[in-house]
Protein backbone atom coordinates (compact mmCIF):
# COMPACT_ATOMS: atom_id res chain seq x y z
CA UNK A 1 0.00 0.00 0.00
CA UNK A 2 1.70 3.52 -1.02
CA UNK A 3 2.19 5.67 2.19
CA UNK A 4 2.26 2.74 4.49
CA UNK A 5 -0.69 1.26 6.43
CA UNK A 6 -3.95 3.37 7.32
CA UNK A 7 -3.95 3.87 11.13
CA UNK A 8 -6.90 2.11 12.57
CA UNK A 9 -9.61 4.20 13.57
CA UNK A 10 -9.07 4.48 17.20
CA UNK A 11 -5.94 6.59 16.08
CA UNK A 12 -7.39 8.49 13.81
CA UNK A 13 -9.73 9.24 16.60
CA UNK A 14 -7.28 10.24 19.21
CA UNK A 15 -5.27 12.57 16.91
CA UNK A 16 -8.73 14.77 16.34
CA UNK A 17 -9.46 14.49 20.06
CA UNK A 18 -6.36 13.77 21.53
CA UNK A 19 -5.25 11.89 24.50
CA UNK A 20 -7.60 11.74 27.59
CA UNK A 21 -5.99 13.95 30.38
CA UNK A 22 -7.67 12.17 33.27
CA UNK A 23 -5.92 9.01 32.40
CA UNK A 24 -2.85 10.41 31.31
CA UNK A 25 -2.66 12.02 34.80
CA UNK A 26 -3.23 9.07 36.79
CA UNK A 27 -0.32 7.08 34.75
CA UNK A 28 2.20 11.03 35.57
CA UNK A 29 1.13 10.17 39.58
CA UNK A 30 1.53 6.43 39.50
CA UNK A 31 4.59 6.92 38.05
CA UNK A 32 6.13 9.22 40.18
CA UNK A 33 4.72 7.03 43.05
CA UNK A 34 6.53 3.91 41.47
CA UNK A 35 9.28 6.11 40.72
CA UNK A 36 9.45 7.53 44.46
CA UNK A 37 8.90 4.09 46.33
CA UNK A 38 12.30 3.05 44.54
CA UNK A 39 14.11 5.10 46.07
CA UNK A 40 12.75 4.94 49.21
CA UNK A 41 12.70 1.15 50.01
CA UNK A 42 15.61 0.37 47.66
CA UNK A 43 16.89 -1.81 50.18
CA UNK A 44 13.82 -3.67 49.83
CA UNK A 45 14.53 -4.13 46.17
CA UNK A 46 16.40 -6.70 44.40
CA UNK A 47 19.74 -4.34 43.53
CA UNK A 48 18.83 -4.21 39.78
CA UNK A 49 15.51 -2.64 40.50
CA UNK A 50 16.59 -0.35 42.83
CA UNK A 51 19.60 0.83 41.13
CA UNK A 52 17.73 2.12 37.79
CA UNK A 53 14.24 1.86 38.27
CA UNK A 54 14.07 5.37 39.66
CA UNK A 55 16.03 6.71 36.50
CA UNK A 56 13.75 4.28 34.24
CA UNK A 57 10.28 5.77 35.65
CA UNK A 58 11.33 9.39 35.78
CA UNK A 59 12.25 9.17 31.94
CA UNK A 60 8.86 7.21 31.93
CA UNK A 61 7.27 10.12 33.70
CA UNK A 62 8.89 12.71 30.96
CA UNK A 63 7.09 11.32 28.31
CA UNK A 64 4.15 10.60 29.73
CA UNK A 65 4.04 14.25 31.17
CA UNK A 66 4.58 15.67 27.45
CA UNK A 67 1.44 13.13 26.06
CA UNK A 68 -0.68 14.93 29.04
CA UNK A 69 0.51 18.57 28.06
CA UNK A 70 0.81 18.05 23.79
CA UNK A 71 -2.02 15.68 23.59
CA UNK A 72 -2.68 15.66 19.90
CA UNK A 73 0.84 14.99 19.34
CA UNK A 74 2.15 11.84 17.73
CA UNK A 75 3.81 9.55 19.72
CA UNK A 76 6.64 9.71 17.85
CA UNK A 77 7.44 13.44 18.33
CA UNK A 78 7.04 12.93 21.98
CA UNK A 79 9.50 10.15 22.17
CA UNK A 80 11.77 12.35 20.19
CA UNK A 81 11.73 15.18 23.09
CA UNK A 82 11.31 12.94 26.08
CA UNK A 83 14.52 11.21 25.14
CA UNK A 84 16.47 14.38 24.06
CA UNK A 85 15.00 16.35 27.30
CA UNK A 86 16.09 13.46 29.77
CA UNK A 87 19.76 13.20 27.81
CA UNK A 88 20.08 17.16 28.42
CA UNK A 89 19.51 16.74 32.18
CA UNK A 90 21.45 13.80 32.35
CA UNK A 91 24.51 16.00 29.85
CA UNK A 92 23.87 19.12 32.18
CA UNK A 93 24.93 17.02 35.36
CA UNK A 94 28.68 17.72 33.66
CA UNK A 95 28.13 21.65 34.49
CA UNK A 96 29.23 22.26 37.83
CA UNK A 97 28.09 26.30 38.63
CA UNK A 98 27.72 27.09 41.94
CA UNK A 99 23.67 28.09 41.67
CA UNK A 100 22.86 24.91 39.98
CA UNK A 101 24.74 22.77 42.56
CA UNK A 102 22.30 24.60 44.85
CA UNK A 103 19.21 23.82 43.23
CA UNK A 104 20.72 20.02 42.92
CA UNK A 105 21.55 20.02 46.58
CA UNK A 106 17.70 20.62 47.17
CA UNK A 107 15.64 17.00 47.45
CA UNK A 108 13.46 18.52 44.36
CA UNK A 109 16.21 19.38 42.76
CA UNK A 110 18.13 16.26 43.21
CA UNK A 111 14.75 14.30 41.88
CA UNK A 112 14.72 16.56 38.96
CA UNK A 113 17.76 16.75 37.95
CA UNK A 114 19.70 14.38 39.31
CA UNK A 115 23.47 15.01 40.63
CA UNK A 116 26.38 13.03 39.22
CA UNK A 117 26.71 12.09 35.31
CA UNK A 118 26.59 8.27 34.88
CA UNK A 119 26.78 6.52 31.35
CA UNK A 120 24.23 3.62 32.37
CA UNK A 121 21.03 6.27 33.31
CA UNK A 122 21.09 7.21 29.50
CA UNK A 123 20.17 3.66 28.45
CA UNK A 124 17.48 3.81 31.63
CA UNK A 125 16.08 6.99 30.03
CA UNK A 126 16.03 4.85 26.73
CA UNK A 127 14.32 2.48 28.23
CA UNK A 128 12.02 4.19 30.26
CA UNK A 129 10.73 6.39 26.98
CA UNK A 130 10.06 3.28 25.52
CA UNK A 131 7.71 1.91 27.96
CA UNK A 132 5.85 5.16 27.70
CA UNK A 133 5.66 4.77 23.93
CA UNK A 134 4.05 1.06 25.06
CA UNK A 135 1.79 2.33 27.49
CA UNK A 136 0.72 5.31 24.82
CA UNK A 137 0.14 2.85 21.89
CA UNK A 138 -1.56 0.10 24.15
CA UNK A 139 -3.99 3.05 25.48
CA UNK A 140 -4.32 4.22 22.03
CA UNK A 141 -5.40 0.38 20.47
CA UNK A 142 -7.71 -0.02 23.35
CA UNK A 143 -9.12 2.89 22.77
CA UNK A 144 -9.16 3.96 26.44
CA UNK A 145 -6.77 7.19 25.67
CA UNK A 146 -9.30 9.49 24.64
CA UNK A 147 -12.11 10.93 25.96
CA UNK A 148 -15.20 9.39 24.89
CA UNK A 149 -13.78 5.84 23.32
CA UNK A 150 -14.45 2.65 24.48
CA UNK A 151 -17.59 3.59 26.07
CA UNK A 152 -20.92 2.22 25.05
CA UNK A 153 -23.14 4.74 24.23
CA UNK A 154 -27.02 3.57 25.10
Amino acid sequence: MPGGPLPDSNTQKRQRRGRDRRVYALLVLVTVALGLSSRRYGLALPYFVAAYAGDTLWAAMVFLILALVFRRQPTSILAVVALTTAFLVEFSQLSRPNWLLAVRGTRLGALALGSDFIWSDLLCYAVGVGLGVAVDTVLAHSGAAAPGLGRRSE
